[in-house]
C-alpha cells in the first residue's frame, strides 16, 4: 500500500503526477488560507499538473439556504487565487457545478460508504458540532456524505496527490477507503490519493481563537485594505496582565507577537519579543509596526488582484476555460469506471 500521508518537503517533483486542491466559495481568502495551503499551490504548480477546484456544489451543503452567497464568492476565490501567483497556464482553475461527472460519480461512490461509517469521520463529526445552529438535531444527506463528493473530486482527476492540514486527513482516508473497495468489487481502476502536509499548523484568529474565520470576525483577509488592517491589528488580543506601558510582557500569549512571527523578518521579530519581555516596547508602537509589516506584505497581492476586480470578464475566462478542460480529463475517468461497472451501454 502507498504511504498514505507525505510532508510537503518529500515529495519529487514530476509533472506527470496531479494535484488536487479547491475551496468552498463562502466568503474571500484570508490569511490562514495563505500559510496553510496558498503558498504551497504556488510552488507545487511548478512541479505537477495541478487542479485546483472552486468547490461550489460542497459550499451549498452548509449554505443551501443562501444560495446567492456562493454564487457572489465564486470570483472573489478565483481572484484571490490568481492575486497570490496561481498562473492559468501552469494551474487548472474549475468550477465543479459545471463537471457533472463529478455529481454522478459521487452517486457511485454512496453506494460504498455505510451511514456508520461517515458518523465517525473524526472531522465530520467536529463540522457537525459546529453547525448545530444551522441542523438542529438532524444533520442533511448532503453534508453528512460531503466526504463521497470529496473523494469523487480527487479520484475524478485520477490525483496524485492532495495538500491538506492535519484535522483533514480523515477525509483522504474515506478517499482511500472508497478506492479500496471500488477496485475490489470492480477490479483495478482507481488510483489511492496520497495526503500532502504543509509544514504551516492552523494560523489562529487576531482573538487568539485556533480557528481563523468570517464568521468568527477574527481574519485577516488578502484583499483587505490599510485601514481594514489597522482596525482590525489594533484590536488584537495582547498579553491582558500587562497594564502600563512599561510592565513585563508575555509575548508568548500575545497575537500580535504571534503575527510578527508570520510577517517580521527574525532578527526584528527578535528584538520585538526581548523588549517585550522587559518591557520595553508599549503595545500600541508594537502594532503599528506590525501593521506595517502586513500592508507592506499584501500590497502587492491587492494590487495583483485591483486588476482582476477591473477585470472581470478575464476572470471567467479563465475559470471557464480551466473547467473546459478539467472535463475532458473527468469524462475520461467515467468511461473508465462505467466500463468496470458495467454501464457502458
Amino acid at each position: 500500500m502507498e504511504d498514505e500521508k507525505i510532508k510537503i518537503e518529500d515529495i519529487k517533483p514530476d509533472k506527470t503526477l496531479r494535484i488536487l486542491t479547491g475551496d468552498r466559495p463562502t466568503g474571500k481568502l484570508h490569511i490562514g488560507h495563505y500559510f496553510g495551503s496558498l503558498k504551497s499551490r504556488v510552488s507545487l504548480q511548478d512541479k505537477f499538473e495541478t487542479f485546483i477546484e472552486v468547490a461550489d456544489v460542497q459550499a451549498l451543503t452548509d449554505n443551501f439556504n443562501n444560495p446567492d452567497k456562493v454564487k457572489q464568492n465564486v470570483t472573489q476565490i478565483v481572484m484571490d487565487e490568481l492575486a497570490i501567483g496561481i498562473d492559468p497556464n501552469k494551474s487548472t482553475i474549475f468550477l465543479q457545478s459545471l463537471i457533472p461527472e463529478i455529481a454522478e460519480l459521487t452517486v457511485f461512490y454512496s453506494n460504498l460508504v455505510t451511514i456508520a461509517r461517515l458518523e465517525r469521520n473524526p472531522t465530520v463529526k467536529t463540522e457537525i458540532a459546529q453547525k448545530r445552529d444551522l441542523f438542529g438535531e438532524s444533520v442533511t444527506y448532503g453534508f453528512l456524505g460531503y466526504p463521497v463528493s470529496q473523494a469523487a473530486d480527487i479520484t475524478c482527476f485520477d490525483a496524485s496527490y492532495v495538500p491538506v492540514g492535519e484535522d483533514q486527513l480523515p477525509l483522504i482516508e474515506q478517499c482511500r477507503e472508497i478506492v479500496r473497495k471500488f477496485n475490489n468489487i470492480y477490479g483495478k481502476t482507481l488510483r489511492e490519493p496520497v495526503a500532502v502536509m504543509s509544514n504551516s499548523g492552523r494560523i489562529k484568529g487576531l482573538d487568539g481563537n485556533v480557528k481563523m474565520g468570517k464568521s468568527l470576525g477574527n481574519a485577516l483577509y488578502l484583499a483587505d485594505d490599510l485601514e481594514t488592517i489597522k482596525e482590525k491589528v489594533m484590536g488584537a488580543l495582547t498579553d491582558p496582565a500587562r497594564i502600563k506601558k512599561d510592565d513585563p510582557g508575555n509575548p508568548d500569549i500575545c497575537m500580535v507577537y504571534y503575527y510578527h512571527k508570520l510577517f517580521t523578518n527574525s532578527e526584528e521579530c527578535k528584538n520585538v519579543c526581548e523588549e517585550c519581555k522587559k518591557g520595553q516596547r508599549g503595545c500600541v508602537s508594537c502594532k503599528k509596526q506590525l501593521i506595517e509589516n502586513i500592508n507592506n506584505f499584501l500590497e502587492p497581492i491587492r494590487n495583483k488582484r485591483k486588476y482582476y476586480e477591473e477585470n472581470p470578464n478575464e476572470v471567467m475566462d479563465i475559470l471557464m476555460f480551466g473547467t473546459e478542460n478539467a472535463r475532458k480529463i473527468a469524462k475520461q475517468t467515467m468511461t473508465k469506471v462505467k466500463k468496470q461497472m458495467k454501464l457502458d451501454y
